[in-house]
C-alpha cells in the first residue's frame, strides 16, 4: 500500500439542516465528523442551521441564510434587503408556497463558498441535499454523497396518510424538491447508504445502479447510550423517543396501541420530545383522552436522556419506515428491551435482539407489549442481547473506516476521468 493511501485526507462535509438534538441526520453529522477526526483525518462541516454543536476538532462553518424555520421566529417575513440577494427571493418565494427549498438554496450557497476552495480538500461528502449546487462541485472535486433513505418514501406515506385533496397537494408541494434530487442522483459517482435495505430502494426509486453504493451502517454513541444499572425499572412504563407528526415515524399507531392497552391494565407512556402544538399528535391524544398516562418531556439533557431509559420497561419503535433506525439502536446501547416494527431498515439493526411487529398495526403493537410486560425474563434477555449486538456491530469507528474506504475509492476514480 503506497503512502499516498494512508495519509490523512481533507474532509469536507456539507449538510444543510442537522439538528444534533433530533434526527437521523444530525446525529449523522456529528458523530461521523468526531470519529473521522478521531481516525487522524482534517474535517471541516459546512452547515445550514441550527448549529450542529460539535464535539470534535473538525471545523465548523455556517452558512448565512434566511433561517425561516427557526424555532424562535418561524417563517418570519425577510427584510427588502435580504430578499435582493437571488437565492434568499428563491428560498422565501417557495417556502411562500407551501414548498421545502432548503436542499436546493443551500446547495446553491454551498457552491458559491466552496467554488474557490476546493483545492483545500480531497472530498467532498454531502449529507442527502443531493442539490444542483453539490452536482456543480463534483465536477471541480471528488464527491461522495450520503442518502439515509429515498425521500419519495416519506412522501408516499405522508399523502397516503391523509383524506383531504389539499392535503395531498400540500404534501406534494412540500416534496416538490425531490425532481431535483433524482437529477443530481443520476449524475453523481459514488454514493453512501446506510442499510441493504436502502440501497435496493434507492435503486428502485432513484434508477441509480447499484454498484455506486456503499453500504456503511450508522454507529451508535455509546458515550452518550449506555445502562444505568443503580436505576430500578419502573413497571408497565414504555419509552418512544419521536414525538414528531410525521407519518413516517408511526406515532399514531403507538398511541393507539396504549388506548387500548390502558382499557386492561396499567400502562404509562414517556415520548421524549414534544409534540408540534395544534398537529395531529396532540389532537389524537386530547381525542383518546390519553393525557394522564402520557409525559411528554420536552427537550432533556443527555442525563436525563439516559435515566428516561433506564426507567422504563420497554423502549418501543412504531416507525412506518426507516433507512436505518438510530432509535432502535440507541434503545439497545442502554440495555432496555426493544419492540421495533418491521418497515424499512429496522430488521437489520434489531437482528433477534428485539421483538419485531408489522408497520401501521396497532393490535399488534399492543400484543407484543402485553407479552413483553408479562415475561420479566425474555425482556431480560432482548435487553442483554441488544446491548451486546450494539457493542459488537455498531459503532462510529467502524462506520468512519468504512466511509474513509469510500471516500479513497471516489478520489481514485476521480483522477481517472
Amino acid at each position: 500500500m503506497t503512502r499516498d493511501a494512508n495519509r490523512p485526507l481533507r474532509i469536507c462535509m456539507i449538510s444543510y439542516r442537522s439538528n444534533p438534538h433530533c434526527g437521523g441526520q444530525g446525529v449523522y453529522v456529528r458523530n461521523l465528523a468526531r470519529a473521522l477526526t478521531d481516525l487522524g483525518h482534517h474535517v471541516e462541516v459546512v452547515a445550514g442551521p441550527p448549529d450542529p454543536l460539535l464535539d470534535s476538532a473538525a471545523k465548523l462553518t455556517m452558512l448565512d441564510c434566511l433561517d425561516l424555520y427557526n424555532a424562535e421566529n418561524p417563517f418570519r417575513t425577510p427584510t427588502v434587503r435580504e430578499l435582493k440577494n437571488p437565492i434568499n427571493l428563491l428560498e422565501w418565494l417557495s417556502i411562500s408556497t407551501m414548498g421545502y427549498p432548503e436542499p436546493e438554496t443551500f446547495g446553491y450557497r454551498a457552491y458559491s463558498h466552496l467554488k474557490n476552495r476546493v483545492h483545500e480538500f480531497d472530498i467532498i461528502h454531502d449529507n442527502q441535499s443531493l442539490s444542483y449546487g453539490l452536482w456543480a462541485l463534483s465536477r471541480l472535486v471528488p464527491t461522495v454523497a450520503t442518502i439515509h433513505h429515498p425521500i419519495t418514501r416519506d412522501r408516499q406515506i405522508a399523502v397516503r396518510s391523509v383524506r383531504s385533496f389539499w392535503k395531498k397537494v400540500k404534501h406534494l408541494r412540500w416534496y416538490s424538491f425531490i425532481g431535483m434530487q433524482k437529477r443530481v442522483v443520476r449524475r453523481l459517482p459514488k454514493f453512501i447508504t446506510v442499510s441493504e435495505f436502502s440501497k435496493t430502494d434507492i435503486h428502485a426509486e432513484f434508477d441509480v445502479p447499484a454498484e455506486r453504493f456503499h453500504v456503511v451502517p450508522n454507529g451508535i454513541n455509546t458515550e452518550l447510550f449506555y445502562p444505568l444499572p443503580h436505576i430500578e425499572r419502573e413497571p408497565n412504563r414504555l419509552i418512544v423517543t419521536n414525538s414528531a407528526d410525521q407519518p413516517l415515524k408511526g406515532l399514531y399507531y403507538l398511541l393507539q396501541a396504549v388506548h387500548a392497552i390502558s382499557k386492561q391494565r396499567e400502562i404509562r407512556l414517556t415520548v421524549i420530545g414534544t409534540p408540534k402544538e395544534g398537529g395531529g399528535i396532540e389532537k389524537l391524544v386530547k381525542k383518546l383522552d390519553l393525557g394522564h398516562i402520557i409525559d411528554f418531556t420536552g427537550r432533556v439533557s443527555n442525563e436525563e436522556f439516559r435515566e428516561h431509559y433506564a426507567k422504563a420497561s420497554i423502549a418501543v419503535v412504531p416507525s412506518v419506515y426507516e433507512g436505518f433506525g438510530l432509535p432502535v439502536g440507541e434503545a439497545m446501547a442502554s440495555g432496555i428491551p426493544v419492540i421495533s416494527t418491521t418497515g424499512g431498515a429496522l430488521p437489520e439493526v434489531a437482528g433477534d435482539a428485539a421483538m419485531m411487529v408489522p408497520p401501521e398495526n396497532p393490535e399488534a403493537l399492543a400484543e407484543a407489549i402485553c407479552e413483553l410486560l408479562d415475561n420479566p425474563e425474555k425482556a431480560k434477555e432482548l435487553g442483554e442481547a441488544g446491548y451486546k449486538r450494539v457493542q459488537e456491530q455498531f459503532t462510529w469507528k467502524n462506520a468512519a473506516e468504512q466511509t474513509v474506504a469510500a471516500y479513497r475509492e471516489a478520489i481514485r476514480d476521480h483522477r481517472k476521468i
